[in-house]
């Protein structure tokens, strides 16, 4: 099955100055469905839960996707504009009939002035799964990113599949954050210690804020993190250039996970930033291969070749 879906909203003109959907178009099994606030929005800080901001969540109209299926997302944000963008339950990755592959696509613009909040569930790699994922998102510059990311590797008592993810973030014409990741049984080596560590649950969040992201030294402590910027539950947080702060977080089961990244943001949304804030310089996170990923992670990953 191909199917594929396509978001885009815009600013109105005027003193509202509200967001509006112009496109929405979808093909089942990806279902977009504009949607109302149900329940406490993040960031707080951005001041952006108000009517001025367009709500859309994604549904799965069947199950999967299955191996053999191929899906994409397209989303574009206008100048100014602000979507909050949810899927309204997880996503289970499965293995087809015939053996093959399953693919899925995102690939998201951002407007300067624009924002983006894109919170999809967990996704569940279950076993026997054969699955490539690529999320692609540009900024131009001034655009605001929050980006949220969860992983379960096979359901509860059960091998995983195979899983093959990246996400790539530009700001202008330069990469912010490029990461890949291959995980389960084709991935050899993949649950040692030198990327999952024996853990099944995997996520990240990152946090793009060209007004300065939070600063996060005095805020390592509550989020779980020492100094060094890991933590003995297998979490780091990191500043970015752009400026920019990366979140990652390996646990053994889901539950335990989302608290990790639950509490980050939480704490890096506690308050504004300062008046001409800055972050120190980092750099792009690219674990191009199965023992890279998680000394990346840990704010060891080498920068590799973009293609």
């Amino acid at each position: 099955m191909r199917a594929s879906a396509r978001l885009a909203v815009e600013r109105r003109s005027g003193p509202t100055g509200r967001t509006r959907i112009s496109r929405l178009r979808s093909d089942a099994p990806l279902i977009l469905r504009p949607t109302n606030p149900v329940r406490p929005e993040p960031m707080q800080r951005w001041n952006i839960q108000g009517p001025g901001t367009t709500r859309v969540s994604l549904a799965a109209g069947a199950a999967g996707p299955i191996g053999g299926d191929h899906l994409r997302l397209d989303i574009e944000v206008g100048p100014g504009a602000a979507l909050i963008l949810r899927t309204v339950a997880a996503s289970l990755l499965l293995p087809g009939p015939h053996g093959r592959p399953s693919s899925s696509e995102v690939a998201a613009r951002v407007a300067a002035g624009g924002t983006l909040v894109w919170l999809p569930e967990p996704v569940i790699a279950a076993r026997g799964c054969d699955h490539r994922a690529a999320t692609r998102i540009s900024l131009e510059p001034g655009a605001r990113l929050l980006l949220r990311e969860e992983l379960l590797l096979g359901r509860h008592g059960e091998q995983p599949g195979t899983v093959h993810q990246r996400l790539r973030v530009t700001v202008g014409d330069g990469p912010l954050h490029d990461q890949e990741l291959h995980l389960g049984p084709r991935a050899p080596g993949w649950d040692g210690p030198a990327v999952t560590g024996g853990r099944r649950a995997l996520g990240s969040l990152l946090l793009v804020d060209p007004d300065g992201a939070p600063p996060i030294a005095d805020r390592l402590p509550r989020a779980g993190v020492d100094a060094s910027g890991a933590a003995a539950s297998g979490a780091a947080l990191m500043p970015l250039t752009g400026p920019a702060v990366l979140l990652t977080a390996l646990a053994d089961e889901a539950l335990t996970l989302r608290r990790q990244i639950d509490s980050a943001l939480a704490v890096l949304d506690h308050a504004p930033p300062p008046a001409g804030a800055t972050v120190g310089a980092g750099t792009r996170s690219m674990p191009r291969s199965r023992g890279q990923a998680h000394a990346a992670a840990m704010g060891r990953g080498q920068p590799g070749k973009f293609s």
